[in-house]
């Protein structure tokens, strides 16, 4: 019963994409992706005589958590083991599809025992890797049975989820297709043997190599670099919804003398841009990263935004995407969106630059996030009011800010190490490195 209801919800879920495409931008993209896969598959591993490991991300943030580890792969193997790497969502694809670390990038086909045989008939594994989440019943059950040795590497899990309860039969057997798990923390390696699965390391989260690496690169903005000139503190603003924005208002309206402001919205499309964009100070001058660019690459006579004018503006909203990472380099104060909604983005990013970092309430699936607090490096806030007024404390009170700050960044140097961890436990079912390997 518990399969027919998977198989159902499945179909449903595609029907329902299906219905979505002529209005929905991102349903289109994820039916578009997906047509003709099986060709364009063959076609693009035809006559690849190398091994093949095979990493799944939901969306670009599982990716984040992926990324170390595949960089890892190709720096000790090389082009000796070939990457293949799948997401399910066309926010990880469509930024994602033409990253140079993987050999190929690809969506992954809705789950059926049709779609994961020839799935996996074509690319024919050598391991699998799947990153946090996404347990998709016949690509984990097709892999266990042709003993492909399958990962579930930055594992998060929670006690009310499908796999702990009295009829999670099914949800535990996708588990236990598992080679090895790596969780992220010992509270999921508990529950993993609270349901006899032991073939469990516990590695942390490979997010902290890749934010120390982003700081350790320092990427700085020529664009950005002019906005900041004026030395004044910045108030970096990444992966806002309408909700911060909303919750952001009282506190943008007291310090918008004071204060630079660079605000990322978690879309960037028309709609979603003009809607930050109306959420600021009406009085406050306002500029968008694009139009900054396009004055920067005019000739003198038409160039409308000059160095001058864009140290003048106070709010920098950003409509573009790749750069936010980048960005938290410049924070004063960070604060990181979604959690006044569906849920909070990475606050990692943003502490590895020792900013102290602020972020909405709703942080119960974001160990990560709880912990900084206890760490001391970020503070979470439910109302505009508490946001005011831990800004300000912040703004104001010098040592509490550097305080907060040089705690937020020990957090996340001292919880590095996960991408050596999880290489380490899958060593022995990939293929031997060369003997000059890094």
């Amino acid at each position: 019963m518990l399969l027919f209801l998977y198989n159902l919800g499945v179909a449903l879920y595609g029907l329902v994409i299906w219905l979505l495409a002529p209005v929905r931008p991102k349903a289109a993209q994820w039916i578009r992706g997906r047509r003709q896969w099986v060709p364009r598959l063959r076609a693009a591993l035809a006559r690849n005589p190398d091994p093949v490991l095979w990493m799944h991300c939901a969306s670009l943030g599982e990716f984040e958590q992926g990324r170390p580890v595949l960089e890892a792969l190709r720096k000790r193997h090389g082009e000796r083991l070939r990457l293949l790497l799948t997401f399910f969502s066309p926010s990880g694809y469509s930024v994602r599809h033409n990253w140079p670390g993987a050999d190929w990038v690809f969506y992954l086909p809705l789950d059926s025992p049709v779609s994961a045989t020839r799935f996996i008939d074509i690319v024919q594994p050598t391991a699998a890797v799947f990153v946090k989440y996404e347990f998709w019943h016949y690509y984990l059950e097709t892999l266990r049975r042709r003993e492909v040795p399958t990962f579930l590497i930055a594992a998060a899990l929670r006690p009310d989820q499908a796999f702990f309860r009295l009829w999670g039969g099914l949800f535990r057997r996708m588990l236990h297709s598992f080679t090895h798990i790596f969780p992220q923390n010992d509270a999921t390696a508990d529950l993993l043997r609270s349901i006899g699965y032991d073939r469990v390391t516990v590695a942390g989260d490979p997010r902290f190599d890749r934010v120390r690496g982003t700081a350790v690169e320092n990427r700085r903005l020529s664009l950005v670099d002019a906005f900041v000139s004026t030395g004044e503190p910045v108030l970096v603003v990444g992966s806002a919804w309408e909700q911060d924005m909303a919750a952001l208002a009282p506190a943008l309206h007291r310090h918008a003398a004071v204060l630079k402001v660079i605000v990322a919205p978690h879309e960037v499309d028309e709609a979603h841009v003009a809607a930050v964009e109306r959420a600021l100070p009406p009085d406050v001058l306002t500029i968008r990263y694009s139009r900054a660019t396009a004055a920067a690459t005019a000739t003198p006579d038409e160039r409308a935004v000059t160095p001058e004018l864009l140290a003048a503006c106070r709010v920098l909203v950003i409509d573009n995407v790749g750069m936010l990472s980048a960005l938290y380099g410049y924070a004063t104060v960070a604060y990181v969106g979604g959690a006044f909604g569906k849920g909070l983005h990475n606050v990692l990013e943003a502490a590895v630059f020792g900013a102290p970092v602020l972020f909405g309430p709703r942080i119960g699936r974001f160990p990560e996030a709880a912990a900084l607090i206890k760490a001391g490096g970020a503070a979470s806030v439910a109302s505009a009011e508490a946001l005011d007024t831990q800004l300000t404390e912040w703004l104001t009170v010098g040592p509490a800010r550097l305080a907060a700050g040089a705690a937020a960044a020990a957090y996340v140097y001292t919880n590095a190490g996960a991408t050596a961890r999880i290489l380490a436990g899958m060593a022995p079912w990939l293929p031997a490195a060369p003997a000059d390997a890094a």
